[in-house]
């Protein structure tokens, strides 16, 4: 069995690897790197040229050999649904499972005082503007097609990003540690997050740090097990967590340097 895993984060790279080696043991992964994408949806947005890119490095993975390709970047994940479907091997965006679950976590019980009815906020925290729109449209998506009632929120931790670029990683978990203490906890009157949603795989390590008491939902582990659960024959009764094959309803341009690629 091959996964394929496309990157804009380099080190990214190793976190997967060593996650998809867990869940797949055995598995052969091919990674393929190209920082330029999230540097040009950052700068200008998902543009046509950053689609083809992304459409083109998912055609090298398939005819790789990649039996299954995971997209670990949010902020590409709409761009990679437009090109899954001219590809015979599923495609998984990394958010799709957090954002199921959001949804899930959110209809399974009522807001206190409000029994019987399911719905509230979910909070999508990140620390780059282009990753907020396309994750908080999934979970509309999803909420939608569920008949949950949801609010869905997007915020971009200030400051965070810049931190993390001058090395302080630590720092940018603190930033993100706070502004989900701030989520589960507002002030002024605003409605409390019942769901939060840490929408880049960058973020992840700061989920724990935050110590709240409402559920905090990180993609790299979700996207891991989607690719796991499509690697594998599945019931024709179970959905389909791929792109390319998407589950029903409720089921949860040009670069100045060539893309990297690497195989693992």
């Amino acid at each position: 069995m091959i996964a394929g895993l496309l990157h804009t984060v380099p080190a990214l790279a190793a976190t997967f690897d060593t996650l998809v080696g867990e869940a797949l043991p055995g598995a052969r992964r091919i990674h393929l790197v190209d920082a330029w994408m999230l540097e040009t949806a950052i700068a200008e947005g998902v543009t046509p040229a950053v689609r083809e890119r992304v459409a083109s490095h998912l055609r090298h993975l398939a005819d790789s050999g990649a039996d299954v390709i995971l997209v670990t970047c949010s902020s590409i994940g709409e761009a990679a649904e437009d090109a899954a479907g001219a590809l015979p091997v599923p495609v998984i965006r990394v958010d799709a499972a957090m954002a199921a679950e959001a949804v899930a976590l959110l209809a399974s019980t009522p807001p206190s005082g409000e029994s019987g009815l399911a719905g509230g906020r979910i909070a999508v925290l990140a620390t780059n503007t282009a990753t907020l729109g396309p994750t908080t449209r999934l979970i509309e998506r999803e909420a939608a097609a569920r008949g949950v009632r949801a609010t869905v929120t997007a915020t971009v931790v200030g400051g965070a990003a810049a931190t993390r670029a001058a090395g302080d990683q630590a720092g940018h978990d603190r930033l993100i540690a706070q502004a989900v203490r701030a989520a589960a906890s507002p002030v002024g009157g605003a409605e409390r997050a019942r769901v939060i949603v840490l929408a880049q795989a960058s973020m992840a390590a700061a989920a724990q740090a935050a110590g709240v008491d409402v559920p905090v939902l990180t993609s790299p582990a979700g996207g891991v097990a989607r690719l796991a659960e499509a690697s594998t024959p599945s019931d024709p009764r179970s959905p389909d967590a791929s792109a390319n094959r998407p589950s029903p309803p409720g089921s949860g341009g040009p670069s100045p340097d060539e893309p990297r690629g690497a195989r693992a």
